[in-house]
């Protein structure tokens, strides 16, 4: 397993060695401590499983390495570890393309469970945005209480982008696993946010986990002949 720290702060970097060698004793760290060293590591090491980012890293402003990152290499987990702990900053990120957000005030047993669920395919949405105001990211209160995802009125196509938009996956790895074009698989999101009533993916994943819902294993894309 190969991760990538970023943080200019040296000490949060000697903690997170500790915390990280509890996902696998033999992992590998590498580390930056500006918005330049990142993207380098990254281009460097095609085969990192995970990057760790602060959103305030010296020489970039504060997504702008993130949003880079989800451009170029779409694929990479990104997860966001910052002292900043508001909502809006939270949504931001996670609509971003961040595949999790642990605010730095979370102990080491959060962080390393947090961790492994985004190494499983998981997304890690922070209890802090959960319970966030109403009109942060709040779940649309006006649905009816589904049994199945069958009740919530979509397509069954559109049901599986929402199944694997709930396990963090982004457009580009649901339209590989789908079969379908990056710009089908957009209108297939703009029809579920719609349906739904809310503005963003990460709405959308909050709303589905709180209506408790189960969904079945997405069709694979039909055989070509």
């Amino acid at each position: 397993m190969k991760i990538l720290v970023a943080d200019d702060h040296e000490l949060i970097r000697e903690a997170l060695r500790h915390v990280l060698k509890q996902l696998d004793e033999h992992v590998i760290l590498l580390e930056a401590q500006n918005g330049a060293g990142v993207l380098h590591l990254v281009n460097e090491h095609v085969d990192l499983d995970l990057l760790l980012l602060d959103l305030n890293l010296p020489g970039t402003s504060r997504f702008a390495t993130l949003a880079e990152l989800r451009r170029k290499h779409a694929t990479l987990p990104v997860v966001i570890l910052s002292a900043q702990e508001d909502a809006a900053t939270m949504r931001t990120a996670l609509d971003l393309g961040a595949m999790g957000f642990i605010p730095k005030s979370a102990n080491n047993a959060v962080m390393v469970s947090a961790l492994r669920l985004v190494l499983s395919g998981g997304r890690y949405i922070p209890p802090e945005l959960l319970n966030a105001a109403p009109g942060s990211i709040e779940p649309n209160t006006n649905l009816s209480a589904p049994k199945s995802p069958a009740d919530l009125g979509l397509t069954e196509r559109q049901l599986d982008v929402l199944a694997l938009m709930v396990q963090g996956k982004s457009n580009k790895l649901i339209c590989r696993e789908l079969g379908l074009a990056e710009a089908t698989v957009k209108i297939h999101v703009t029809a579920i946010l719609r349906t739904l009533k809310v503005s963003s993916r990460a709405q959308a994943i909050v709303t589905v986990n709180r209506l408790g819902l189960a969904f079945d294993t997405p069709r694979p894309p039909p055989a070509k002949p």
